[in-house]
Order: C-alpha cells, then sequence, then structure tokens
C-alpha cells in the first residue's frame, strides 16, 4: 500500500483551514494510507515560560530535563494530540490519537549520550500496530514521546520522529507541513527542488537555521528509503497531485 507520511509543526495546528483536510481526504480517495506525526512547540513554550522553566534549544532540538520532559508529554500526549484528533474526524477522516509509548510505538534510547538531557532517538518502530490501522483505513495521528523497554520516557523531534516512520515502513512520501511553502532561498523564495550540497551551503551562510536544520537533515537522510521527500506548506496538492513546495532528490539540480 501506499503510505503518505506528514509531520505537522506544531505552530500550524490551531490554524489549520479546511484545504489541509481535504487533501488528505483527497489522498485517501486516490488509495493512499496516511499517517500525522506531530509537534506541539509554541504549547510547550508557553507553558515552561508559565511554570519560569527555561526554554533552552540546540540545533533545533529542545533539551529536556525532568521537568521539561513532564511538560512537553502534557503538551503533546494530553492537548496537541486530541485536538488534532478530533479536528480530523470533523472532516470525517477517522483518526486514532497515539503516542509513541503505545504497544512500545517508537521504541527510543537516549540521543547523544545524554547531553540535550531526555532527548530520545528511535531505535524501532512498531511498524505491526501502524500496519493493523492502516489496513483498517484508520488515520494514526502520532505524538512524539518514545519509551523505551524499561519505562523511560523521551521527548522525541518530531521531525525525526517521522523520518524513522516513513523509513520503517518504506512509504512512498515523506511530508514536512510547516508555515512557509518549503525551503527557502536567499531571497525567501520557495525552492521548488534541491540538493545536499545545497542544503548545506545554505546551513553555511546561515540561510538555513534553528528548527528547519534537524527537518531538512531528517529529509535527506530518508532519502535513502522513501521515495519522494518534500517540505511544504499545509495547501500541499498541486493539481496533479503531486508536492506543492521544496522537493529533495539526490541528483543534480543546476538552478533554484
Amino acid at each position: 500500500m501506499g503510505i503518505v507520511v506528514i509531520k505537522l509543526g506544531g505552530s500550524l495546528i490551531q490554524g489549520l483551514s479546511n484545504t489541509f483536510f481535504e487533501h488528505i481526504n483527497l489522498l485517501q480517495r486516490n488509495g493512499k494510507k496516511v499517517i500525522i506525526v506531530h509537534g506541539g512547540g509554541p504549547l510547550i513554550n508557553n507553558l515552561l515560560l508559565k511554570f519560569s522553566i527555561p526554554v533552552e534549544m540546540e540545533d533545533g532540538l529542545r533539551k529536556t530535563s525532568n521537568e521539561v520532559l513532564e511538560v512537553v508529554e502534557y503538551a503533546l500526549n494530553g492537548k496537541t494530540n486530541k485536538d488534532l484528533v478530533i479536528m480530523c474526524n470533523q472532516f470525517n477522516l477517522s483518526a486514532i490519537g497515539l503516542s509513541g509509548c503505545d504497544n512500545l510505538l517508537l521504541e527510543a534510547s537516549l540521543y547523544d549520550k545524554g547531553k540535550l538531557g531526555w532527548v530520545g532517538e528511535v531505535e524501532n518502530v512498531n511498524t505491526s500496530l501502524l500496519e493493523l490501522l492502516l489496513t483498517n483505513d484508520y488515520l494514526p495521528v502520532i505524538s512524539p514521546i518514545g519509551v523505551d523497554k524499561i519505562g523511560q520516557k523521551y521527548n522525541i523531534n518530531a521531525d525525526l520522529a517521522a523520518k524513522s516512520i516513513a523509513k520503517a515502513l518504506n512509504a512512498e512520501v515523506l511530508c514536512y507541513v510547516t508555515n512557509t511553502n518549503g525551503v527557502l532561498n536567499s531571497e525567501g523564495k520557495s525552492i521548488e527542488k534541491i540538493t545536499k550540497d545545497q542544503v548545506q551551503a545554505l546551513i553555511e551562510s546561515k540561510t538555513i537555521t534553528d528548527g528547519m536544520i534537524p527537518k531538512v537533515q531528517s529529509a535527506l537522510d530518508a532519502l535513502d528509503e522513501v521515495q519522494s521527500v518534500a517540505i511544504v506548506g499545509e495547501n500541499f496538492l498541486n493539481e496533479d497531485g503531486s508536492m506543492n513546495g521544496t522537493v529533495f532528490t539526490k541528483g543534480v539540480v543546476f538552478s533554484e
């Protein structure tokens, strides 16, 4: 089955237009099986500020102490996930809310020897659970809180979680939905196609910064096992069904 994994940025969720959900319906009518992995950065930041807990980021990843992990878990599992599930179901999408903790959906381990606290990286994806849901026409909506076999929970960057799920399922498309219509060049214009060398040059020139760094790195890494990877806006489909945004390619692109 053709699987489309959509990573949805947390800053977009409350303001999503009908078009986003209509495009998911269109994918399903065209025989695609869709999975959504979501973030929740703005809500997490607001709650951390409310509780006077410092917001610390490094290369787009959130430093995660015990206190921060509790806030992240509440924000992602407790509110954001269910809000998004309700929205999906209003468009008859049969959404099921999950976290990476459910039946070891995202089995994780400590990232970079714990230098960022309880930040995790995905060691294994429970593909059997996802395939069961997809076969029965459910739309899994996944919060990126991982867990290991002894019960320790981890904050996993949603971009990296989406990449891991797409690779494990040999997805047809991995699509990062952001508040920009793709990767922007130095003039602020969307780049239609981009290569690894071009990405590196844009990072070095500070054109790509902050949270876009793990996003583009995840996109490039996923190309090994995913047919197509794109960074797009919420209006992510063209009339012909192709992705409307920046498509990552292994080949040579001669212009932006």
